[in-house]
């Protein structure tokens, strides 16, 4: 897979802070950027739930409601 190059604006001490980062680890900062992409996606990923999980939530909703509100008295 061919690498994209893009540009942005950084808040001066994050990114001072990162490339002090990468200069202890031996990195390039590049590596680190990537792997803050792949850690955001990995996140936001997980934050969603899964769609045959929210199916049986609300049909579990649907078939159980009157039972979860007594349940919750």
């Amino acid at each position: 897979m061919k690498n994209v190059k893009f540009a942005t604006v950084v808040d001066p001490d994050k990114i001072a802070t990162v490339r002090a980062i990468a200069k202890d680890e031996g990195r390039q900062l590049r590596a680190l950027v990537d792997e803050a992409f792949t850690d955001l996606i990995e996140k936001r990923k997980q934050a969603k739930p899964r769609s045959h999980a929210m199916a049986a939530y609300k049909a579990s909703v649907k078939q159980f409601d009157h039972l979860y509100k007594k349940l919750a008295e």
